[in-house]
């Protein structure tokens, strides 16, 4: 019995994300219905087979898991690193999926990790960040062919003067579009804004940004336009593709279920 309440915690989790995933891709937004069911029926499950075949203690790590993974959801939203659905994707998973189900599941890694068996939430979210690092190499290419193409330097105007961890972090994560192409393209972000300093026209003052939010999204692009319009910068921006960070999620979960914790497998295999 515990193995199909394992499994159908599992099926659950993958066909909400699954669900979420594709709405946020096609729309960038992901209803909070989606939530709202989620939630309830995660807690209910995982309530009742603790119920039925834990202890107190599992208990007390359930509420651990959750708070502790709620705090981190909580502050990735707030620092701009997660919009609100990664965060509330984040905080079902962990009402969900506590601890790893390794009564249906047994990793191909061989074994399950310390963090898994307590804290499964932030392995699903470890993985999802090393997903999120295979297109940075695709990136990192195509800023080196626009700078070897146009010949022109990367960082233009009062840019210059940004810290070199800034320049790094917009040199991983973006890359230079035209501002037509910024406009058209709503799932692509401004990774810079522009500020007057002056009365004048050409006095101005060029930001790079860091998390791009929907919010502020028109209104950057619109000064940006403006200022290309009247000559007071290129026409080739900072930008970046803004990809859903619930697909990463979402693949993030299938990996830790079928082969395991990647960050604890390179750690291990480093010190054996």
């Amino acid at each position: 019995m515990q193995i199909i309440f394992d499994a159908v915690r599992s099926a659950m989790a993958l066909s909400f994300l699954l669900y979420a995933s594709w709405s946020d891709y096609k729309t960038r937004e992901v209803n909070d219905t989606v939530w709202m069911l989620f939630a309830p029926l995660a807690f209910a499950l995982t309530v009742a087979e603790l119920l039925l075949y834990g202890s107190v203690s599992d208990f007390m790590l359930y509420g651990l898991c959750f708070v502790i993974t709620s705090a981190i959801a909580v502050l990735l939203f707030y620092s701009g690193g997660f919009g609100g659905a990664d965060s509330k994707a984040l905080m079902c998973l962990a009402l969900a999926l506590p601890f790893y189900p390794k009564n249906s599941f047994t990793p191909l890694s061989g074994s399950v990790s310390p963090i898994s068996q307590i804290l499964f939430p932030m392995t699903i979210f470890s993985n999802s960040v090393i997903l999120v690092i295979v297109p940075v190499f695709w990136i990192i290419l195509r800023n080196a062919a626009w700078r070897f193409d146009r010949k022109k330097e990367l960082f233009e105007g009062t840019q210059k003067n940004e810290s070199i961890g800034k320049k790094i972090l917009v040199l991983l994560t973006g890359y230079k579009i035209p501002i037509k192409k910024l406009k058209e393209k709503w799932h692509i972000y401004p990774l810079e804004d522009i500020e007057e300093k002056g009365d004048s026209q050409t006095d101005i003052q060029r930001k790079l940004l860091i998390f791009p939010k929907d919010e502020n999204r028109n209104g950057i692009v619109d000064r940006l336009e403006k200022a290309a319009a009247n000559g007071t910068i290129k026409d080739d921006v900072w930008a970046s593709p803004g990809l859903p960070m619930l697909i990463p999620i979402t693949i993030g979960l299938v990996v830790a279920l079928f082969l395991g914790d990647i960050v604890w497998s390179l750690v291990s295999f480093i010190l054996t």
